[in-house]
């Protein structure tokens, strides 16, 4: 009949099935004006298996039901002004849940803003395609797993030297609910002063505000890189000694390199006490697990004007303990 509403929908039919009238707004009215449900909290972030809840309300409206389109833990639809949606396991990855009241003019829906997620089972690290020590300078691929891990669109991942951090963290667009194993790359290239360091990377979950503070958190073992590099030359070309010091030229490597002197072709003993005689050019030999290097040092010895002295020193000091003598 002309000036009758249409009839409401019974309280057993999804809201899901029908065509709600205030989900979108092509007005661009707010959902609140259209749709005056609220949620509480809006957005819940919860780990696999643990309780969940929250309350959906519609005060002050006038509706035939209000209820929950939800996979698990579905309530009863009710005639009162709020319902709670619980459950005290949470299993299902990918839930949508959607409070809805049935109203003259079709149905009033909003959703509940949910993420689940879970930590890595495991994070592990190592060199791709390579086994034993690095050579430096050569370009090697560290690979950084997180195993079983979701939403991996909130997953970051970021690479270690010691406590340095190898560039920005790296992160997957991927809007998979369920957990997935992801492998992260970095390229490297060693040098000496990494010898003996160690490579380790971390996985994190960014969850937002209403998630777990801290980001939960997994980091994987130490790899502790061995670099084979040098010889290394630590001495200038020219060296100056002072008279009486060694002659000496660091040389660093690893493994540790066989060093030798010569000295006009001829291996020599470099002098631990050294005198004048020592000065002229030698030949530092330095062979390693990366072969061999050649240094040529113009080696002066400075003789000190406290050395030519020292008799003179020797005679004013006994002149004066004899004078402190006879003074006694």
């Amino acid at each position: 009949m002309a000036g009758h509403s249409s009839p409401l929908p019974p309280p057993w039919v999804s809201p899901l099935s029908l065509t709600p009238p205030f989900i979108d707004s092509p007005t661009g009215s707010s959902k609140q004006e259209r749709c005056p449900l609220i949620i509480t909290p809006s957005t819940l972030v919860v780990r696999f298996g643990d309780p969940a809840t929250a309350n959906c309300s519609g005060p002050q409206m006038t509706h035939s039901g209000l209820g929950w389109e939800v996979q698990q833990g579905a309530p009863d639809l009710t005639g009162g002004e709020f319902l709670v949606w619980r459950v005290d396991n949470l299993t299902v990855w990918s839930l949508k849940p959607m409070c809805y009241a049935l109203v003259e003019r079709g149905d009033c829906v909003t959703g509940l803003n949910l993420t689940v997620y879970k930590p890595p089972d495991l994070v592990s690290i190592s060199y791709l395609n390579h086994t034993g020590p690095l050579i430096e300078g050569h370009v090697y691929t560290l690979q950084c797993t997180v195993e079983n891990v979701a939403p991996v669109g909130s997953l970051s991942v970021t690479f270690y030297r010691g406590q340095e951090a190898l560039g920005p963290p790296q992160s997957r667009n991927n809007s998979e609910k369920k957990p997935v194993t992801e492998i992260f790359t970095l390229n490297i290239k060693p040098t000496g002063e990494d010898q003996e360091g160690h490579y380790w990377c971390e996985a994190k979950l960014e969850l937002g505000p209403e998630g777990p503070q801290p980001p939960p958190v997994v980091k994987s073992q130490n790899l502790t890189a061995t670099v084979y590099f040098g010889p290394q030359f630590l001495c200038p070309t020219n060296l100056k000694v002072e008279e009486g010091e060694k002659l000496t030229c660091e040389v660093k490597g690893n493994p540790l390199p066989l060093v030798t002197w010569l000295r006009d072709g001829m291996k020599v003993a470099p002098p631990l006490h050294s005198n004048r005689k020592h000065s002229g050019k030698y030949t530092v030999q330095a062979e390693g697990a990366l072969g061999q290097k050649n240094l040529t040092l113009e080696v002066e010895i400075i003789i000190s004007s406290g050395t030519s002295n020292t008799g003179g020193r020797n005679f004013l000091l006994a002149v004066l303990l004899l004078k402190l003598i006879s003074w006694l």
